[in-house]
């Protein structure tokens, strides 16, 4: 049996369980579904570049003006000695070198599962971020939340969280847009015909079910239940039923808080 991956997350506070963030979810779910033992580590946002460099994890990318930007997720493996972050980098790795366990991006998908996760992003990702992001803002330790909210709020080009969306008109909008781009993907996933509740088939998830399911569990714990209850009502029902085959990857260990 390997030595538990060492998994970096952000914590929520007042959900059940701590996880929330759909990328920390994406690895989460690839951990759960490979089987692999891991131990969480949870990094409050202010933290995440010092708890890196610490542990000697690259950034997984760099800002506008060329520095680095550290995100989660991230993983040490102490079975090999390696670093890395970012989710789609972490499935790839996972699948290299634990060959013995569920492959999560077949070699012949690889190239389609890039092109997958922009197209996904593109689709969905804009109005749902609408929604989600003033949500998960209440759902942060106060370090969090405040960091969350300065940065956020430059992104987006407001002075309050609540203004992406507010009920009303702009609300109603993002919520169309949901509502359309999961339309775009249940139209995928019958593209040739059959009704199929993953991309390869019916009982078969690879990573592109895995990115679904990381923002569709962010929506489940984020907002409130009568407007989950909604979302996953659409396509027939499609996605409650999709969301319900994740359940038993949804497992999450109580872990430890971060040391600097």
């Amino acid at each position: 049996m390997p030595e538990p991956i060492v998994f970096y997350d952000i914590p929520g506070k007042d959900v059940t369980p701590k996880a929330w963030s759909p990328n920390t979810w994406k690895t989460r779910y690839c951990l759960n579904f490979k089987g692999l033992p891991y131990k969480t580590v949870w990094v409050e946002y202010p933290d995440i570049e010092a708890v890196m460099r610490k542990a000697g994890i690259l950034p997984a990318s760099t800002k506008a003006d060329g520095t680095p930007y550290y995100t989660l997720p991230a993983i040490y493996d102490p079975n090999t000695k390696t670093g890395l972050a970012e989710s789609a980098a972490i499935a790839r790795y996972l699948d290299r070198a634990y060959p013995d366990t569920p492959r999560l991006i077949p070699a012949e998908t690889d190239a389609l599962h890039a092109a997958f996760n922009q197209a996904f992003r593109n689709a969905f990702l804009p109005d749902l971020a609408k929604l989600t992001i003033p949500a998960v803002a209440d759902h942060l330790f106060p370090r969090s939340e405040a960091y969350f909210r300065r940065t956020r709020e430059v992104a987006f080009g407001v002075d309050h969280l609540d203004h992406i969306a507010p009920p009303g008109p702009k609300r109603d909008e993002a919520w169309a847009g949901v509502k359309k781009g999961l339309g775009m993907v249940a139209g995928w996933l019958q593209a040739d015909g059959s009704d199929k509740l993953f991309f390869t088939g019916k009982d078969k998830i690879v990573y592109a079910d895995i990115t679904v399911a990381g923002f569709l569990v962010w929506a489940r714990v984020v907002l409130d239940r009568k407007e989950w209850e909604t979302l996953i009502s659409w396509d027939g029902g499609r996605w409650g039923k999709f969301m319900a085959a994740f359940e038993k990857y949804e497992a999450v260990d109580e872990g430890e808080d971060a040391v600097l």
